[in-house]
């Protein structure tokens, strides 16, 4: 298991309010995220859902969608809160998505409610033996 670090304040700020925005009216499932990019920036993203489930956007995709728009394509660290105290971990597109945009040295921080670290993950732990760029050489 890895240590457990506290998220950055300012992350889990920013990821709790992305959550509170979120549009869930059919999972009444509202996740946050929020990253902080190589040029210390934060980018909040939250879940979309619509009448099509499967075409919902996940929190995590939001904030990379955001951090692309503004003109970077590196992030350091990230946080993601759902709801309670369950840990609400990335899916697998969205570790994909991560992977995409992180280094190796990346932290992946899960909170709950109460902004409380339930997590600490390396980009390894949370998506070992990763697809990325390099495999395409």
């Amino acid at each position: 298991m890895a240590d457990i670090r506290q998220a950055p304040r300012d992350l889990i700020d920013a990821a709790l309010a992305a959550r509170d925005k979120a549009y869930a009216p059919y999972s009444k499932f509202h996740v946050g995220a929020a990253l902080r990019t190589e040029q210390g920036n934060v980018i909040a993203g939250c879940n979309v859902e619509n009448a099509a489930y499967p075409e919902g956007v996940c929190a995590e995709a939001g904030a990379i969608s955001a951090m692309v728009l503004s003109g970077e394509t590196k992030f350091d660290e990230i946080v993601v809160v759902g709801l309670g105290d369950v840990a609400c971990t990335p899916c697998g597109g969205c570790r994909q998505k991560i992977r995409e945009f992180t280094g190796s040295d990346a932290t992946i921080f899960i909170i709950n409610d109460a902004g409380e670290t339930l997590l600490t993950l390396s980009r390894e732990q949370l998506i070992p033996h990763s697809f990325g760029p390099e495999n395409l050489k």
